[in-house]
C-alpha cells in the first residue's frame, strides 16, 4: 500500500484528507499565479467552491485552510507568514466567516455579507467569504448569494460548506456554479495520530477515542479529553439493553434529552457569558459616574438582543448534540445488525461495547433490529423537520422497546 503524502504548513490541519488537500493546494498555487499576472490553465482556480463531507470530516477546517493558502504570501499555505497566521487565528480583515447562530442564515445577513464581499481586498490577496452550514440558507438568503456567485468580483472567492448527507439542501443553481470538493470520513489511525501529536493525548486513549468517534475529529478530541462527554456517551449506549419495563421508555427518553441539554449547556455557557461581558464593556454598560445612565440602558437593550441570539444558538446546539447521540444509537443498531448477519471482519462503530452488541444480536430477530434502526433514523428526520425533540425521542424509544 502506498503511504499517504505528508502534509505540511496549514494543510496539516486536514486530518486524513490528502486528496482534497492536493486539489485545494493546486488551486491556491494557481491563485498565486493569477495575482502575479502569470498564465494559468483554464479551471485551475475558480471563484466559488462547495466543500462537502460527512459530519466531523472537517469541512469548515478545509475552507479555513484554503483561505489561508489563498492569502499566503508564497501561495503555498506555508503556515508561517502573516497571511496564514491571521486567517488561522480568525483575524484576517479580508476573510469573512458566516456561521449560523440559530437554525438558519437570514437574507439580511447574507445581503450584508454580499455587499462586503464586493469590495476589493484591503490587506490580503483575495476577499474570501466562508459560509459554514450553507445548507441552512433560507430561500431569500440563497437568492441573495446566487446573484453574487453568478457575477462575482474579480478578487472574491466564495467557500461554501455543507454536509454530504443533505446535498439537496443547497440550491441546485448555487451548486451548479461551484467547484465541488468532497471530503471523506477520516480513518481512525489518522485521527489518533493527530490527537497524540497536536493535543498531547495518551496514545492508548487517543486510539480508543478515534475508534468510537465514527470519523468525527472534534468528537474524538472531546471524548479523549472530557470525562463528562465519556459518561454521556455511556448513558446513551445503555439505552438499547435498558428498555425492560414500560416506564423505562420515559426514563431513557429523559436521559437522552438531559444528556443533550447538559452537553449543549456546557458548550454554550462560557461563550455566552464572555459575549455578554464584552458587549457591556464595549457599550459602557459597566461604567460608573455621571452620564452613564443612557449608556447603561442602551447596553441592556443590546444585551437582550444578544441573549435572544444566544437562545437561538443554544437551541441549535442542543439539536446538533442530540443528533450526535442519535448517530451513536444508530451505529449501535447497525453493529447489532452486522453481527447478527455473521459478516466476517466487519469493523464495529462501538468496539468497546462488543459484548452488549453480541448479546443483542443473539436476542433480537433481524427484522426487529432493522425496525429499531429505522426508528432512530426517523427520529433524526423528525427533529430536522422541527418536531419537538422530546416528542420525537419518546416515539423512538417506544419503538426501541417494542422492537
Amino acid at each position: 500500500m502506498t503511504e499517504a503524502p505528508v502534509l505540511i504548513g496549514v494543510w496539516k490541519q486536514l486530518v486524513g484528507q490528502e486528496p482534497a488537500a492536493r486539489t485545494l493546494s493546486s488551486a491556491s498555487a494557481a491563485a498565486a499565479r493569477i495575482i502575479e499576472n502569470q498564465p494559468v490553465a483554464p479551471g485551475a482556480m475558480t471563484h466559488a467552491w462547495l466543500v462537502t463531507g460527512p459530519p466531523g470530516s472537517g469541512r469548515s477546517t478545509a475552507a479555513r485552510v484554503f483561505a489561508a493558502a489563498l492569502q499566503c504570501s508564497t501561495g503555498t499555505g506555508c503556515g508561517e507568514c502573516p497571511g496564514c497566521r491571521t486567517v488561522v487565528a480568525g483575524t484576517h480583515a479580508d476573510v469573512k466567516l458566516v456561521a449560523p447562530e440559530g437554525l438558519s442564515i437570514s437574507v439580511a445577513e447574507m445581503r450584508s455579507l454580499v455587499q462586503a464581499a464586493a469590495r476589493r481586498p484591503t490587506t490580503g490577496r483575495w476577499q474570501v467569504v466562508i459560509i459554514e452550514d450553507a445548507d441552512r440558507l433560507t430561500e431569500g438568503a440563497s437568492n441573495a448569494l446566487l446573484k453574487a456567485v453568478e457575477e462575482p468580483p474579480d478578487r472574491t472567492v466564495f467557500l461554501l460548506c455543507a454536509p454530504s448527507d443533505h446535498p439537496d439542501d443547497v440550491s441546485v443553481t448555487i451548486r451548479s456554479r461551484c467547484r465541488l470538493v468532497t471530503l471523506r470520513t477520516p480513518p481512525a489511525e489518522a485521527i489518533a495520530q493527530v490527537l497524540v501529536e497536536r493535543d498531547g493525548i495518551d496514545p492508548e486513549r487517543a486510539q480508543w477515542a478515534a475508534s468510537v468517534s465514527s470519523g468525527h475529529v472534534g468528537r474524538a478530541r472531546r471524548l479523549a479529553t472530557d470525562e463528562a462527554a465519556r459518561q454521556r456517551r455511556a448513558t446513551v449506549l445503555r439505552i438499547p439493553l435498558g428498555l425492560r419495563r414500560p416506564s423505562d421508555v420515559f426514563t431513557c427518553a429523559d436521559q437522552l434529552i438531559s444528556a443533550a441539554e447538559a452537553d449543549a449547556g456546557e458548550e454554550s455557557k462560557v461563550r455566552d457569558e464572555a459575549e455578554r461581558s464584552e458587549l457591556r464593556t464595549a457599550m459602557g454598560g459597566d461604567g460608573v459616574g455621571k452620564g452613564v445612565a443612557g449608556a447603561k440602558r442602551a447596553a441592556e437593550a443590546a444585551v437582550k438582543q444578544l441573549e435572544k441570539r444566544q437562545k437561538s444558538r443554544a437551541t441549535r446546539t442542543q439539536r446538533d448534540t442530540l443528533d450526535l447521540a442519535l448517530v451513536d444509537l444508530a451505529a449501535f443498531y447497525r453493529d447489532v445488525l452486522v453481527t447478527a448477519s455473521g459478516a466476517a471482519g466487519a469493523t464495529l462503530n462501538h468496539p468497546d461495547h462488543a459484548s452488549e452488541i453480541s448479546q443483542a444480536a443473539s436476542a433480537w430477530a433481524p427484522d426487529s433490529i432493522l425496525r429499531r434502526l429505522e426508528a432512530v433514523l426517523e427520529c433524526r428526520e423528525a427533529i430536522d423537520l422541527n418536531v419537538k425533540p422530546r416528542i420525537a425521542v419518546e416515539a423512538m424509544v417506544t419503538t426501541l422497546r417494542q422492537g
